[in-house]
């Protein structure tokens, strides 16, 4: 992408440094951009998260609403970064593995697709010590209509 085509991060940033959600988690934006695909300008973004103890479920591992947490913060990212107000109309997540106590989790998402005001963002979830996947989520996205 030219300097000219690079993208305005300000809302993203200022949604980010907002969300007192994803900050009481402990969860970092590692990165956030836009990539050139097949004509459409597409978000994407990494983030990490620390499973720490408040996050650890009766089963001694991680429960799957932080897990989802950290990805839906992750693909709120990556559907924002073009700097269209986006929300989740709705997701699914399909836990691999467990999180544990004191893991390390990474999680990547990249839009796939956006159709009018409508999209689609993948993010994948994997423990950073061995790269083992953890989580699929698929969200869906829809932006907001100017104010």
């Amino acid at each position: 992408m030219s300097a000219e085509e690079a993208p305005d991060l300000t809302h993203v940033r200022r949604m980010w440094a907002e969300d007192q959600a994803s900050a009481g988690l402990g969860i970092e934006a590692l990165e956030v951009g836009v990539d050139l695909a097949g004509g459409q300008r597409l978000g994407h973004a990494r983030t990490r998260m620390t499973v720490v103890g408040t996050m650890v479920n009766g089963h001694g591992i991680m429960h799957g609403g932080f897990l989802f947490t950290l990805a839906d913060s992750t693909f709120a990212l990556a559907c924002n970064a073009t700097g269209r107000p986006t929300v989740a109309a709705g997701a699914d997540i399909t836990f691999l593995t467990a999180g544990r106590l004191d893991d390390v989790l990474v999680a990547e998402a990249r839009e796939r697709i956006t159709y009018g005001r409508s999209g689609i963002t993948d993010v994948t979830v994997n423990r950073e010590s061995d790269g083992a996947v953890v989580a699929e989520f698929r969200g869906r996205s829809r932006s907001l209509p100017p104010r």
